[in-house]
């Protein structure tokens, strides 16, 4: 079983909230690759009809064009799409244009029409994006792995991957007494895993993302630090699967490395509260929405914690002030006030935590670190 993923980046995230259409529709959609797909085709009309239900009030030919653009999916030619997919589906469009992320997150399904898209859920898979790779680093071996939840991993093809360290460096064994430049003995066996690692990386950075996917590595010592000191991968994470990985199976390695990225992700998310909570001591943190509207309009939010699930109907002026509402049908700001926070605090280039309700600090829907204290 295969998971097909499409993480968004950032630029891509930048395109998706900077929509202001006279009519966009935001679909989210529980998938599983083991479908043939007629149940999410299914459940994909319904929330279509959903979203234009929302619609109903806006222009009949801005309807039809969002109508036409929604329909592409829907067609029995999409019947492949539908084959291939991940955990959750995101499908956002407007009369113009129709994009779609097949994400490994399992995300609550919703559609929204209004007159933005519904972007906040779509964090979720940039701040723990569930995909990773393993890389299985020995002096005789190398393999790369991909792997998802509840999907068997899957060895990737990496051209130029060097097999070992001694052929990397020209030589039978590393344990040949030649000298290396006056090096030898232990040195010139850490010298040449060296050399060993940058080609590795090399050849690494012809197969992984730019950043945004996170790399577990399965080495013992001395190679494993060897390999860190020489990586260039941004999102290497910093704990490894302890163990030599020759001569371990495939499905072994990759449920060792879920369990250090599983704890990586929740030593990560402690840190910020930590972080949070010293600078609340400051005078530089928020929970109240309506102080944090006005911070991020100004552009003075630096990390906001956003509960994924939250629905707080409402607007927010030019000026950050927030007017809220009965429901959402009162509004045309898709995700409400608190999405339209989250929008604002990452147009300008805060760091956004896409988190449960329970991880938010201060147990409300959103709480913010302030770049400065409040005068």
């Amino acid at each position: 079983m295969t998971l097909y993923t499409d993480i968004p980046t950032r630029a891509e995230i930048d395109a998706l909230w900077q929509v202001d259409a006279h009519a966009a529709a935001s679909i989210y959609l529980e998938t599983a690759p083991e479908s043939s797909g007629e149940a999410e085709r299914i459940a994909y009309k319904n929330g279509v009809r959903e979203a234009l239900t929302q619609l109903e009030g806006a222009d009949k030919e801005d309807l039809a064009g969002l109508a036409e653009q929604l329909g592409v999916l829907e067609d029995e030619d999409s019947d492949e799409f539908w084959r291939h997919q991940a955990r959750s589906l995101a499908v956002f469009a407007t009369s113009t244009s129709l994009r779609s992320f097949r994400l490994p997150n399992r995300l609550t399904p919703v559609a929204v029409g209004g007159t933005r898209f519904f972007v906040k859920p779509l964090l979720r898979a940039v701040t723990f994006p569930q995909t990773a790779f393993v890389l299985a680093l020995a002096q005789g071996s190398v393999r790369l792995l991909e792997t998802v939840p509840d999907a068997a991993p899957r060895e990737v093809r990496v051209p130029d991957m060097p097999t070992d360290v001694a052929s990397a460096v020209g030589k039978s064994s590393i344990k040949d007494r030649a000298p290396v430049r006056r090096v030898q003995g232990t040195e010139g066996q850490k010298l040449r895993m060296a050399q060993f690692s940058r080609q590795v990386d090399g050849a690494l950075r012809e197969v992984l993302p730019g950043h945004g996917v996170p790399l577990v590595l399965a080495a013992t010592e001395p190679l494993d630090s060897i390999f860190r000191a020489h990586c260039r991968y941004p999102d290497l994470v910093p704990h490894s699967v302890a163990g030599n990985p020759e001569g371990r199976g495939d499905g072994e390695l990759v449920a060792e490395a879920r369990t250090v990225l599983d704890g990586w992700y929740a030593d990560r998310l402690e840190e910020e509260k930590r972080t949070f909570a010293d600078r609340g001591r400051q005078g530089r943190t928020s929970t109240d929405v309506a102080e944090l509207a006005r911070f991020a309009t100004r552009g003075a939010v630096d990390t906001l914690f956003v509960d994924i699930d939250a629905r707080l109907p409402g607007e927010v002026d030019e000026l950050g002030e927030v007017t809220f509402a009965d429901s959402d049908s009162d509004t045309g700001y898709s995700g409400g006030v608190v999405g339209e926070i989250a929008r604002r605090a990452w147009l300008s280039g805060a760091r956004l935590l896409a988190v449960r309700h329970e991880d938010v600090p201060g147990g409300g829907d959103v709480a913010g670190v302030l770049r400065y204290a409040p005068t």
